[in-house]
């Protein structure tokens, strides 16, 4: 058999690996589209360099975009077979693949007018909300820990990835020439001890294993509390330079941490009296989402909930649905947090906060997440003094921060403690994806002195073929 590194390959976007057995049969993880790489994200988006109507199984590891975004554009294009993933998965998959497809057709529409207007020629979206929906229709639900048998030849396991709802470390048993080749696919591997999300989980011995690497070169050193790190900026941004606090943040994961820590600060008396927008309509369904799915909450959640029904709603939150109240905001000059995706801001209604907050200082963009560093978070994060948004150039004069704590991937202690279940003179070999190619390199040397001895850094597009 063999796997083909398609995309998260030297990058932290457009997870697609492609596991090639010798009977022909194939089996795709992860079908993420490319984000926040510019230009270059639209050719990568467009050809998966491989053939959809030759792919037989699709196995997902979780519903953020960068690993599901193009599963309706590989359905389009003649892939008709199931896609395993959790309920919450599910769950989350139906609402996250809507509304991106109706962002693009919106973006796309936006971008037309200039195009338009300019002569130049007109653009198409990726795929349209009826491609998602027929895309959605292929979905197959296993649960974790339940064994499930694809093939004769092949079984699949999930285990709690804990990275976000419904995320899933991906476990395949391969039987070839009287063989059993056990894989592994890590899929985004949360942190220990999260705000809201149980650990990740321990797994079976693997021979190969593909394990992320976001952050395979930090540590999320924590700065204190959450809560008070937002508590300090939203103090001297909109009570003192009466300014607002623009945070993009992942409508999954992200903005219902953000509302747990706002909700903890009026637990605790001292949220400041001001107005909360979460202007993203997929962010209000994907909250009651996690709402239904009480088994993924940790322990000090699952307290909480005892004297609070609602760890996600506090006074003076408000979410904003239509275009027209997202809008409206530009033009209120009250102090105010808005909460918006995309946590890149390199798509969706954050954009238009941060090109019109931008240009003041009295303003600050929040940052709370990891950014591709050519997106605009990504310029944001790197100071740049001038940024483009919508194809114009704008100057940065309101105050850029981070909270790097807030990552929900785990940091080099913690994928290393995620293999600490592996007897690593057994593993044949790890094959580093999802993280940036100098940042793979620094924790290739980091698994090498655990004991990994076989480490490789796929390319885009390497095939490897495994014994």
């Amino acid at each position: 058999m063999n796997i083909t590194f398609h995309g998260a390959a030297r990058t932290v976007t457009g997870s697609k690996h492609l596991i090639r057995l010798k009977d022909e049969t194939s089996i795709l993880l992860d079908c993420g589209m490319f984000q926040g790489m510019g230009e270059h994200s639209e050719d990568l988006n467009e050809h998966f360099g491989f053939n959809p109507k030759k792919v037989d199984y699709l196995i997902l590891s979780h519903a953020h975009i960068d690993h599901c975004g193009l599963i309706p554009r590989l359905v389009a294009e003649g892939f008709s077979g199931p896609i395993f993933c959790t309920s919450a998965t599910m769950d989350l998959a139906r609402i996250l693949l809507l509304d991106s497809a109706h962002i693009q057709m919106q973006d796309v529409a936006y971008s037309n007018k200039q195009r338009a207007r300019k002569g130049q020629p007109l653009l198409e979206p990726l795929y349209t909300d009826e491609q998602a929906m027929a895309a959605l229709r292929l979905f197959k639900i296993v649960e974790y820990h339940e064994e499930y048998q694809i093939t004769p030849r092949v079984k699949l396991i999930f285990t709690d990835a804990g990275h976000i709802l419904g995320s899933a470390t991906v476990h395949l048993s391969i039987l070839e020439d009287g063989k059993t080749t056990h894989i592994t696919f890590s899929g985004d591997v949360g942190r220990y001890d999260d705000l809201l999300l149980n650990d990740p989980e321990t797994f079976e011995q693997a021979d190969y294993i593909l394990l992320e690497s976001t952050y395979g070169d930090s540590l999320h050193k924590e700065q204190g509390p959450i809560e008070d790190a937002l508590l300090d900026i939203i103090k001297q941004t909109c009570e003192i330079k009466k300014g607002k606090v623009i945070i993009p943040a992942f409508s999954v994961g992200r903005t219902q941490e953000l509302l747990y820590a706002l909700n903890a600060l009026e637990l605790r008396g001292v949220l400041p009296d001001i107005n909360y927008y979460v202007d993203s309509p997929l962010s209000q369904k994907a909250t009651e989402v996690l709402m239904n799915h009480p088994e993924v909450y940790n322990k000090e959640v699952k307290e909480v909930l005892k004297t609070d029904a609602n760890p996600f709603g506090f006074k003076g939150l408000r979410f904003i649905q239509s275009t027209e109240e997202s809008k409206a905001l530009n033009n209120d000059q009250r102090p105010c947090v808005i909460i918006s995706s995309s946590g890149m801001a390199e798509a969706g209604r954050v954009k238009h906060h941060i090109k019109n907050n931008i240009n003041s200082d009295k303003n600050t963009i929040l940052m709370v997440g990891y950014c591709e560093p050519n997106s605009l978070g990504g310029h944001l994060l790197n100071g740049d003094h001038e940024v483009h948004i919508y194809g114009e150039l704008y100057e940065v004069k309101a105050e850029v921060k981070s909270i790097k704590s807030m990552s929900a991937h785990g940091d080099y202690e913690d994928l290393l403690h995620f293999l600490a279940c592996q007897d690593a003179e057994k593993v044949k070999k790890i094959f580093l994806v999802h993280g940036e190619y100098e940042v793979q390199q620094h924790f290739s040397v980091k698994l090498k002195e655990a004991g990994f001895k076989q480490v490789e850094i796929p390319y885009q597009h390497l095939k490897v073929e495994l014994e």
